[in-house]
Formats: structure tokens, C-alpha cells, sequence
């Protein structure tokens, strides 16, 4: 038998808190997605003025993020014509993002889910990701 270690509701609030507080910091109204070691969302946030079209790519950058263990920006880096990982964002029906802004949520060594942030550039994304993650850090304790 296993036993998982997954964020719960509370947290995946920190989170949301966090990246939510960086986003308003830069003036970008951002979609924010945490999901759960298998990449099932948790709690998702659009702010007012975050793109329609974000909604599904930040719950697609935490799936990946979670699902994967892996930050989405490493699939960017190989997800390039003659790399062996080239098309990696067709697999799973498509939910493989490529694109900066997806993070794993670790604690203790172990990945407990994912936050994925769209509707700025892949940097200001990834900066309000790290944002939410810092936040919880310092939330939990």
C-alpha cells in the first residue's frame, strides 16, 4: 500500500496568495492553477482581467508541473527540433506545457503538486510561480 503525500485545500490557498500578491505587485492579472501530485486541480483563481485563454494553460502548467516533477521551463529547453524530446507538448492528450510557469510543490523531498501561473510573459509567469511557492514556504513554516 502507498501512502501519498498531497497538498489539501489550505495550502493550495497559500499558494494562490502568494502568486496572486506577485502578480498585483507587476500589475498582471494573472490565472493561477495548483493542483495535486497526480496534476488534479485543487483551486484555481483567475484575477479580474486574466486572459480566458489561461484559464486551461495554467491548469495544463500545474498538471505538468505536478505529473511530470519537473518544471515546465526544462520541457522548453528540450523541446526543440532534433532533440530526442522534441514534441513532448502533444503527449497526454495535449497537457504537456513547454511554456514557463509551471513548478513543482515539494516538501520534504517529495512532489506534492503543482502550481502553474498564465497570462503574462513566460517570466513574469514563472516569477509569480515562484512567488506562490516562496509564500508557502514561509506560510508553512
Amino acid at each position: 500500500m502507498l501512502t501519498i503525500k498531497r497538498l489539501d485545500l489550505a495550502e493550495a490557498r497559500i499558494l494562490i496568495e502568494g502568486a496572486a500578491n506577485k502578480a498585483r505587485e507587476i500589475g498582471v492579472p494573472m490565472c493561477i492553477a495548483v493542483v495535486d501530485e497526480s496534476g488534479n486541480l485543487v483551486a484555481f483563481e483567475r484575477m479580474d482581467g486574466g486572459k480566458i485563454t489561461s484559464v486551461t494553460i495554467a491548469q495544463d502548467k500545474a498538471f505538468t508541473a505536478a505529473a511530470a516533477k519537473k518544471a515546465t521551463h526544462d520541457y522548453n529547453k528540450v523541446n526543440v527540433p532534433g532533440s530526442l524530446a522534441f514534441g513532448i507538448h502533444t503527449e497526454v492528450g495535449g497537457r504537456i506545457s513547454s511554456v514557463g510557469g509551471g513548478l513543482p510543490v515539494i516538501v520534504d523531498g517529495d512532489v506534492v503538486g503543482g502550481i502553474g501561473i498564465s497570462s503574462g510573459t513566460p517570466q513574469q509567469d514563472m516569477d509569480c510561480a515562484q512567488a506562490g511557492l516562496d509564500h508557502f514556504a514561509t506560510k508553512r513554516g
